[in-house]
């Protein structure tokens, strides 16, 4: 990268995923430099990055010619008309999952995106989790054999209802977490062939979906995605059942929690596995259980990938036909849960 000036990043937005996502990988990131951060929250931000320029409005990033990278780290309902806005005035774009509010918005940024001089990219970080990545490895091994079903679980128990933005938004725990586990789904399988969604709101007081459980049919494959804040017990990852062996995992990658407490990718421990999944096979007659070894969780590839498609040396890590495929099964499954039937695809 020693060739090429760093290029100029703005983050919009300071909250979770600005804090603990894309402050600290831009920053970890050869060839990019964190410029600025959109924010009312001046003294939040140089409270983790006193060298950074706070910025007041996203105007203000789009006028400066040093940034060339706009990081929509922003509520959903902000996702569209930021990313046009940084589109249209030349710049490349990251925006966080889901894209944007609705389905027909993420098409008018994926149009805008396809006519406009920048690269664009939705941050679809769990592509680069330890389990999925031990996972991803397994199956294409053939470790498991044909996959039969794929079970993928995000569970939480958060049963008090709270004032957060994040508990009122629209489509809820479905188009919070739901992103994630369809895009890690559609990246082993594809796109399926309908969907089948029971989505409800549990919690005393809630008003946005907090309990999802949803069916993918594909020709032989299921998958089901369940996602609840109403479960203790919630540590339940995967249980991926093949025709060669079985692989459970317990725990959520460790990446998100590591930002939290103050590491940083380059620490010795960053991105570690701590409960490493199970591989079942019965051979012989005997059940056979084994510890594969786990990969490590690898989040800043995402930002080395942007870096790399910006310089016109590789594609967007997550491009919008991609993103665009999640945001139709999001959509695909809140009809299904309104009709309660299931939607082709």
């Amino acid at each position: 990268m020693t060739s090429h000036a760093p290029i100029g990043v703005a983050v919009v937005g300071y909250g979770l995923a600005g804090q603990t996502f894309h402050a600290p990988l831009i920053a970890a990131t050869p060839g990019l430099r964190l410029t600025a951060v959109v924010s009312s929250r001046p003294k939040a931000v140089h409270a983790d990055l006193p060298d950074v320029e706070v910025l007041p409005n996203l105007d203000a990033a789009l006028a400066r010619d040093d940034i060339g990278l706009i990081v929509v780290a922003t509520p959903d309902a902000l996702h569209a008309e930021q990313s046009i806005a940084a589109l249209k005035a030349g710049k490349s774009v990251v925006v966080d999952k889901p894209f944007a509010a609705t389905l027909a918005d993420a098409e008018a940024v994926a149009a805008v995106a396809a006519a406009s001089p920048g690269v664009f990219s939705v941050f679809q970080n769990r592509r680069w989790d330890a389990d999925f990545l031990t996972l991803r490895r397994l199956i294409d091994q053939g470790e498991l054999g044909e996959i039969a079903v794929f079970e993928s679980h995000f569970d939480r128990f958060r049963p008090t209802v709270t004032d957060r933005w994040k508990d009122k938004r629209d489509g809820g725990v479905w188009a919070d977490l739901g992103p994630h586990l369809i895009d890690q789904a559609v990246q082993l399988f594809g796109a399926p062939l309908g969907v089948y969604a029971d989505l409800q709101a549990q919690r005393v007081g809630a008003t946005a979906i907090d309990y999802a459980h949803v069916l993918l049919r594909y020709d032989r494959l299921r998958v089901i995605l369940n996602m609840s804040h109403l479960a203790a017990e919630a540590s339940l990852r995967y249980v991926v059942h093949g025709t060669a062996g079985s692989f459970v995992k317990h725990g959520l990658d460790a990446q998100e929690g590591q930002s939290k407490a103050g590491l940083r990718p380059g620490d010795a421990d960053w991105g570690a596995d701590p409960s490493p999944g199970v591989l079942t096979k019965q051979i012989d007659g005997d059940t056979v259980r084994t510890t594969p070894t786990p990969a490590r969780g690898d989040y800043p590839a995402f930002y080395a990938a942007m870096r790399d498609a910006i310089l016109g040396e590789g594609p967007p890590p997550v491009p919008a036909d991609q993103a665009l495929t999640v945001m139709r099964i999001l959509d695909a499954g809140l009809r299904s849960a309104a009709e309660r039937r299931e939607i082709a695809l």
